[in-house]
């Protein structure tokens, strides 16, 4: 079953001019609706997932005082003031057909190519002449070093052996599927058999046309959440912490997002009060997110960046950018009632905002939360998902 439960603070607040508009004043312009669309490179999605994507879009659509219009017929003819609301990062010449050009017109992004838009990128090759797909950016990988673990990305099976000879000489090496999301898809090794073990049977296309991330893994790992999401002309800035979550399988997943948003950008986010760790992974984000524009064409209204913060194979601390989500995405329930209370009250300079996935038995809801599903999604198993706001700061930042 999929409900939801009102809250004061996340209430509708968009609202047109009504049509009794005194004779001399000039009536506000149609505005045309927000629709979700499914991307041609799109992953299938769980029930749950669908019912919050739709939540996404029900909120885009009441913040900006549009109206919703459900999922876009790929046979409609787009308008250049439609706001798209897409399953996942677009590619440049599916963006181009539905008349998107500006960030201003979708809550999600463009790329040119489709391995830039997973975790494929986060890395550099083995050297410059290792198997690499059209559109590969040596610039954004060099420039990023900084940003990210140790690590490599390779497009081929001998590539990724060499890669993890080199990081096993340091410790164990996570491994991840680049279209794996929400903790799927990886493995840790901690020598080449295992490695040779973990991609037996895995087709050789399938590397060449996805790759293969291998990075430093790290213990008593901290995920952070960072990132910058504008609609029209609201921006927010955030940092936060996600927790895990076992699901019905048993297997340690993506369990929500617990944001402190503020009004504005980086710099806004940067003046919060914080400790050294989380000032590290905006820093990071940062450098990670402001290098994308190596990707021609690259646009993006929801900038979210996962950092991962632990001890390494040598007992070193140590901080990088996991990946980039650049759709909408586990913590954007969080992010939208946020702009929301912005909205709303002018005098709000903060808001912690969470967003929660309970897997198994139903769970006590707390008072005033938005629930997104509740019930048994048919693969994935009964959970419950809502979003929650826990403060409202309203004295001006110091």
């Amino acid at each position: 079953m999929v409900g939801t439960k009102s809250s004061p603070l996340i209430e509708c607040v968009g609202r047109s001019r009504s049509a009794n508009a005194a004779p001399n004043e000039v009536p506000t312009p149609t505005v045309s609706p927000v629709v979700i669309y499914f991307s041609r490179l799109g992953a299938p999605m769980y029930v749950h997932e669908k019912a919050v994507l739709v939540a996404v879009a029900e909120g885009i659509a009441r913040l900006d005082g549009r109206s919703y219009a459900g999922i876009f017929d790929a046979k409609q003819c787009p308008t250049p003031e439609l706001f798209f609301v897409p399953d996942d990062t677009l590619m440049r010449d599916e963006a181009q057909r539905l008349g998107i050009s500006s960030p201003r017109q979708l809550y999600g992004a463009v790329v040119p190519f489709p391995f830039a838009k997973t975790k494929a990128i986060t890395h550099r090759l083995i050297d410059p002449r290792a198997a690499q797909p059209c559109g590969w950016s040596a610039p954004f990988t060099d420039n990023v070093g900084s940003a990210v673990l140790p690590g490599y990305t390779a497009f081929d099976l001998d590539d990724a052996q060499t890669a993890a000879r080199r990081l096993l000489a340091h410790g164990p090496v996570r491994v991840k599927e680049p279209l794996g999301a929400g903790g799927r898809g990886q493995a840790v090794i901690g020598t080449i058999a295992e490695l040779g073990a973990l991609l037996e049977g895995v087709p050789t296309g399938q590397i060449a046309r996805h790759g293969l991330v291998l990075e430093t893994n790290l213990r008593g790992v901290t995920t952070r959440s960072v990132g910058c999401t504008m609609i029209g002309d609201r921006a927010i800035a955030y940092h936060g912490v996600q927790r895990s979550a076992t699901n019905n399988h048993g297997v340690s997943v993506y369990g929500g997002s617990h944001l402190t948003c503020v009004r504005g950008g980086w710099a806004e986010l940067l003046n919060l009060p914080m400790d050294a760790s989380t000032r590290r992974a905006i820093t990071q984000a940062r450098i990670y997110d402001g290098n994308a524009t190596h990707y021609p064409g690259f646009v993006a209204s929801r900038r979210n960046y996962d950092v991962g913060q632990g001890i390494d194979g040598r007992g070193q601390w140590r901080s990088g950018v996991l990946e980039a989500s650049w759709r909408s995405g586990g913590a954007s329930t969080a992010e939208l009632a946020a702009l929301t209370a912005f909205t709303q009250d002018p005098a709000v300079q903060v808001i912690e905002a969470a967003s929660v996935k309970h897997y198994g038995k139903p769970r006590k809801v707390p008072p005033g939360a938005i629930v997104h599903f509740e019930g048994d999604d048919p693969e994935d198993g009964p959970l419950l998902r809502y979003t929650v706001l826990t403060r409202a700061q309203r004295r001006p930042l110091s």
